[in-house]
C-alpha cells in the first residue's frame, strides 16, 4: 500500500448488525412474537445487505459498509426516500418499513425494506431457464429494459420528489462529483493516470440533456430479482442509494455496459455477469431498440453514457480497493481490483478510441 491517510476504519468490534440491539429497536416500533434473526447477504460489494426474521415477518435491511468513505456512494437513507416516493407507483420498487438515521443503534444509519422473492440472476440462470428452451431468456433482457421504462416514466413531481436533486446540469455534476470521488479513493491507493485522463475528456465532452427523470444510478441485471421461471418477469429492482434526478440515459448507458455479448473480449468480465454471452439472450442494440420504442427517447448516441458507466464503475471499484488496502473490508473480491481498475480505465480509453 502506498504511504498516506488511511480511510475511516469505524468500530471495527462492533457486529455489523447487533442482534440484540437491533431486536430492541424493533420491539418499540415492529413489535411481534419471536426473537430477531440476522443473515448477512454477501453477494453484492456495496451496502451491506442482511435477511432479518422474526418469526414468519422477513425483511431485508441495508446498512453502509464499514470503513466507507466515499459517503454518498452508500447512501442508504436515501434509498429509503425514493423507495418510500414511488411505494403505490407501477415501478417495481420493494415497499419500505422503516429507517433508523440513529448510528447508536446498530453502529450505522440502516433501514429495513420487504423481502422480495425472486432471483437476482449473476453467473448463473435459474434452472427453469438454464435447461429450458433459450427463447426464454430473451424475456430477461426485455423485462430488464420494460422496468427500467417505467421507472422513467414516473412522475417525480406527482410522487413528491421535487427538489430531492437537481436536474439542469446532472451530467456535468456527474463528472465533477466522481473526480473528486476519485482524488479520495487514490489518496488512500494508487496513482491512476489514465482513469484521470478519461475523467478529463467527459468534462470536455458533456452533451446537452433533453428531459429529466429519476435515474436509478446503478441499474442493471444483478440489481434486480426476477420470478424463477419462464415466462420472465422482473419482480423487484434493488440498490437505490445512487438514485436522483437526472438524465434517463445515464441509467441506459449504465445498463448497456454491464450487458456482455458472446464477442466481447474476456477480460471485460470485472463486475460483469458472462451470463448473457449465452444464447438466447437480446443483443445490446436490441434492448436500445426496445427503450426506445417503450420511451420514445432516442438512443443513437450513447458513447458519452458508456464511457461514464465504465469510468464511474472504476471510480467506485477504487473506492472499495482502498477499503482492502486499509483492512477494513473482507470481501475476497477486492482484492482483484489491483489489476481490475486499471483495466476498466483502459476500457474506458478504448471506447473513446473507438468512438
Amino acid at each position: 500500500m502506498t504511504d498516506g491517510p488511511r480511510p475511516p476504519q469505524g468500530d471495527a468490534d462492533r457486529p455489523l448488525v447487533d442482534e440484540e440491539a437491533l431486536e430492541r429497536f424493533l420491539d418499540e416500533r415492529l413489535p411481534g412474537p419471536g426473537r430477531v434473526e440476522v443473515e448477512r447477504h454477501r453477494a453484492g460489494h456495496s451496502n451491506e445487505t442482511f435477511f432479518v426474521r422474526r418469526g414468519a415477518e422477513e425483511w431485508v435491511l441495508r446498512r453502509p459498509p464499514r470503513g466507507a468513505f466515499l459517503p454518498t456512494a452508500h447512501d442508504v437513507m436515501r434509498e429509503f426516500r425514493v423507495l418510500s416516493a414511488l411505494a403505490g407507483t407501477g415501478v417495481r420498487a420493494p415497499r419500505p418499513v422503516l429507517a433508523c438515521e440513529d448510528d447508536s443503534v446498530i453502529g450505522a444509519p440502516f433501514y429495513l425494506m420487504e423481502r422480495v422473492p425472486g432471483v437476482v440472476i449473476r453467473d448463473e440462470l435459474p434452472p427453469a431457464f438454464a435447461d429450458g428452451p433459450a427463447g426464454a431468456r430473451r424475456g430477461i433482457g426485455e423485462e430488464l429494459v420494460d422496468a427500467l421504462a417505467e421507472l422513467h416514466a414516473a412522475d417525480f413531481r406527482a410522487v413528491g420528489l421535487e427538489g430531492w436533486g437537481r436536474p439542469a446540469g446532472y451530467l456535468e455534476r456527474q463528472v465533477r462529483r466522481w473526480q473528486g470521488q476519485l482524488a479520495m479513493a487514490t489518496m488512500y491507493s494508487r496513482p491512476l493516470p489514465e482513469l484521470v485522463a478519461v475523467g478529463q475528456w467527459l468534462a470536455e465532452h458533456v452533451p446537452g440533456s433533453s428531459d429529466s427523470a429519476i435515474v436509478h444510478g446503478d441499474y442493471k441485471l444483478d440489481n434486480v430479482a426476477f420470478r424463477p421461471e419462464p415466462p420472465a418477469h422482473l419482480e423487484a429492482i434493488f440498490d437505490w442509494e445512487m438514485s436522483t434526478l437526472g438524465d434517463p440515459l445515464a441509467d441506459v448507458g449504465w445498463m448497456i455496459s454491464f450487458w456482455a455479448e458472446p464477442d466481447d473480449p474476456a477480460d471485460l468480465s470485472l463486475e460483469r455477469g458472462t451470463v448473457t454471452r449465452l444464447p438466447g439472450f437480446s443483443a445490446r442494440p436490441e434492448l436500445l431498440d426496445r427503450y426506445s420504442q417503450r420511451t420514445g427517447r432516442s438512443t443513437g448516441d450513447l458513447l458519452f453514457h458508456t464511457v461514464l458507466a465504465v469510468w464511474k464503475l472504476a471510480v467506485l471499484l477504487e473506492g472499495s480497493y482502498a477499503r482492502h488496502l486499509a483492512g477494513v473490508t473482507d470481501d475476497p473480491f477486492f482484492a482483484e481490483l489491483e489489476e481490475g481498475v486499471p483495466a476498466l480505465a483502459h476500457r474506458a480509453r478504448e471506447l473513446i478510441d473507438a468512438g
